[in-house]
Formats: C-alpha cells, structure tokens, sequence
C-alpha cells in the first residue's frame, strides 16, 4: 500500500497557515512513528503540472492564484493568506491524490496524508480547498485512459459542493456526500447522491445511513476506481462540525466503506480530508486509524 505525502514540514508554509494545515505534518510524524512506512513505501507526492490542473480547472483561475493574482474576495473565499510556499504545496497535495489513484489501480488501495479538498470548483476556491484534487486525479487519469467510470465517496462532515458541481453533466463520475445538512457550505450542489444529516447524529444513525447509501452508490455507480475522503470532522469533539460520532464510530464508517469496496473488487485512493478537532491529536488519530485499518483490510 503506497502512501503519499507533502506536509508542511517539507513545504514550510508561512505561521498564517498553522490552521487549518498543521495536522499533516503530525500524520506524518504519527505515520513513521506507527511502522506503517517502514512496512509500506512512503513517497513524497510529486507537483502536478499546470496542463493537468487545467484538466478541471479554468486556466486563468489557476494562473492567477499562481502569480498571486487573485481578487481579495477570492482569497477570502479559500481562506488561506497566498504565498509562493501554498502555491508549491498545493501543487504537491494534489499530486498525491493523482498518484495515490495510479496506485490503487495498480495496488487496490493507496492513501494520500492530504487532500479531499472537495470545496474548490471549476473557477474557484473556497473552504480551504484551492483545487479540487479528486477532480486533477481523474481528468489526469481519464486522459490517460486508465479509467473511466469512478465513484466518490465523501465521508467529510461539509458536503462535497465542488466535486458534486464539476461532475453534475459528468454521467461517468459518482458522486456521493454524506455531510451534516446544516453546516457549510449553505448552499448546497446537487451530488449523484446526498444523505443530508441533522445536527447531533450520532454513530448509530450515521452509520445506517452510510450503509444504505453506500449500497445504493455501489450499485449506481459500477464504477472501476473510487476516491474515499475519510474526513475526520463528523467527529462529536470537532469544531467545525455539528454531528456526533465517537473515534469507534468513524472507525466502523471507515470499515464500512473500505470492506465493501474491497468485496466489490472496487480499488480505492483515500485521502483526508477535513478535520478539526478541539485537540489536533485527536484529529490526527482519527486519520490514522483510517491508514491503519485500510492495511489490515487490503492486506488480508
């Protein structure tokens, strides 16, 4: 199982950025410290080039952002102060996601330690998510012919507004968000398939209605490769959350989606997604747990 990685330990990001990005270069740190590297390849995801970004996004968006051009308005909207180190980091983390979908076709499982920034669109960013790396991998991927038919899986607590908009007229791309109905973003696309939740579910609820729609999607969706975003902010501690699952409850969800897509025969590339947690350790264990469980699946 390949696992990819761009942390802000290898690309020091400015103080501004200490939130929300700090967690990835503890996931790493927790990762190493796990035996999870020396037991699989750890690589350093490489820079995705401005042609393939341009696969999903509109060419003067990205020229922009790169040559920190963008509108100030614009800027608020992503949330992140610019810098020339987001712009090489962001290059990196979607380049994980890309590499990450190769080797799960390769492989059947690979994790990217970033990513599942589903909140950027066509010719924008917002929450967080300058480009949409689910989008990058497979306009990469498809061009490629490596695949075709694709499911995305958005277990993050925010719906996958940006992902669900790029795709909406896409008959090939699956897209499936399981998010708290009140939280952002407030005005909602319309994904292939949305379970809207209400505040304070917790893992009993939540995890019925991942198995309803996970049965469902999987049918729908016959597709040869999925995207799995293991947000960890459903968690009930998260600050930016609103729903209430336990580290065990994210855990069977985790064990839910990976077990039915190993049974389907479905690869899988998992990225991180969201996560916010009152205690950054929390946070950093919940994506771990997602890492460490995929190993004992994929290995078994």
């Amino acid at each position: 199982m390949k696992i990819f990685y761009s942390d802000p330990f290898t690309f020091p990001l400015p103080p501004e950025h200490k939130f929300p990005l700090s967690k990835y270069a503890l996931l790493r740190q927790r990762v190493m410290e796990s035996g999870l590297a020396a037991r699989h390849s750890l690589y350093l995801s490489r820079a995705v080039t401005d042609a393939e970004v341009c696969t999903a996004h509109a060419a003067a968006y990205w020229h922009d952002f790169c040559l920190g051009r963008l509108s100030e308005t614009l800027l608020r909207r992503i949330g992140l102060p610019w810098s020339p180190q987001l712009v090489q980091r962001t290059r990196h983390s979607v380049g994980g996601t890309v590499e990450a979908c190769r080797a799960a076709l390769r492989d059947g499982c690979a994790v990217n330690l970033a990513g599942g920034t589903h909140h950027a669109f066509r010719d924008y960013g917002a929450g967080y998510c300058v480009l949409n790396d689910s989008a990058v991998a497979l306009g990469v991927l498809r061009a490629e012919g490596l695949c075709r038919r694709v499911l995305i899986i958005d277990c993050d607590v925010h719906q996958g507004d940006g992902t669900a908009a790029i795709f909406a007229d896409d008959p090939d791309v699956f897209t499936f968000s399981i998010h708290a109905a009140n939280n952002f973003p407030f005005r909602k696309q319309l994904s292939r398939l949305d379970i809207d939740l209400p505040d304070g579910v917790g893992d009993a609820v939540y995890l019925r209605a991942l198995e309803s729609g996970l049965r469902s999607a999987l049918a729908l969706a016959r597709a040869e490769l999925a995207i799995y975003l293991a947000g960890a902010d459903p968690y009930q501690d998260d600050r930016l959350g609103r729903l209430m699952l336990s580290k065990e409850g994210l855990r069977e969800r985790d064990r839910l989606v990976l077990s039915a897509l190993r049974q389907a025969g479905i690869p899988v590339a998992i990225t991180m997604a969201g996560g916010y947690a009152r205690h950054i350790e929390d946070t950093v264990a919940i994506h771990l747990q997602t890492i460490m469980l995929a190993e004992t699946i994929y290995r078994a």
